[in-house]
């Protein structure tokens, strides 16, 4: 007699092992994605505080409304 598991038993097993894989490589493709968006990120970020020293450069410290540009200078404290 041969040793083996019955059809089903081996059915479910490799769709457990199908849905394994799929779910790995889903994975492997997010982080890849997330990867780049970081770098995307990182980008954004940097070229945000290159405009805000050009603006400070230009007008000094100030909190300006994103609405509509109006800004108000900030006053620096003095202790």
């Amino acid at each position: 007699m041969e040793n083996k598991i019955t059809a089903e038993e081996l059915k479910e097993i490799q769709d457990h092992q199908s849905s394994l894989y799929k779910i790995t490589t889903d994975i492997g493709v997010l982080e890849t994605q997330k990867h780049a968006l970081l770098h995307e990120l990182a980008g954004v970020n940097q070229k945000q505080e290159e405009q805000k020293k050009v603006l400070e450069n230009k007008y000094g410290s100030i909190n300006i409304d994103l609405k509509d540009g109006s800004f108000e200078v900030v006053e620096e404290e003095n202790e």
